[in-house]
């Protein structure tokens, strides 16, 4: 009687290994992609928070002088408002405890020249808007990094007066991905 033996393989083919690694590979593609996009909804997520602490900040600060600050010049290069590049408009905010510190885009690292939070104050009537509303802040975002081209986020409350869109104007185009604006009268 003959004795039969069996060979055992002790490793993978080739054919394995390389499915092996490209199933690792496709699967690495996607991970890195969703934390990719995670961290774009993040980033813009945290800037509609500090927007939203620097509204509180500004109510805040109305309630106590009857007013929203007024800042005295202007930014040229950055079409005359004023932005967290320099932090100028948020330094009433912080003086007066009504903002911790400044806040700061995730992303911008002080070399472009202009910051990705705007704020400017209007004179009653300004741009057509109703002179018995009072004067009139906007305060926006410029640029966030889940909306693309010409569109807005689509939280943006937006803010317009008869002869200015200040989210996307006529004769500018567009300003803000997301932009806010409050009358002193209402």
């Amino acid at each position: 009687m003959k004795s039969k033996s069996y060979h055992l393989s002790k490793g993978f083919t080739l054919i394995e290994l390389l499915t092996v690694i490209a199933i690792i590979g496709l699967l690495s593609a996607i991970v890195v992609t969703s934390l990719t996009s995670a961290r774009l909804k993040a980033r813009d997520a945290r800037r509609l928070n500090d927007v939203m602490q620097v509204k509180m900040a500004l109510d805040l600060y109305f309630d106590t002088f009857h007013t929203y600050p007024a800042l005295t010049g202007s930014n040229p290069a950055c079409n005359g408002w004023y932005t967290s590049k320099d932090d100028v408009f948020m330094q009433p905010l912080i003086t007066n405890k009504f903002l911790g510190a400044a806040l700061k885009d995730p992303t911008q690292d002080g070399s472009s020249s202009c910051g990705n939070y705007a704020y400017y104050k209007f004179e009653a009537g300004e741009y057509g808007c109703p002179a018995n509303k009072g004067d009139f802040y906007v305060l926006g975002v410029r640029t966030m990094e889940t909306v693309t081209g010409s569109n807005i986020a689509p939280t943006s409350p937006g803010f317009k007066c008869p002869s200015r869109d200040f989210q996307i104007d006529a004769t500018l185009g567009k300003q803000f991905d997301w932009v806010m604006g409050k009358f002193e009268n209402e």
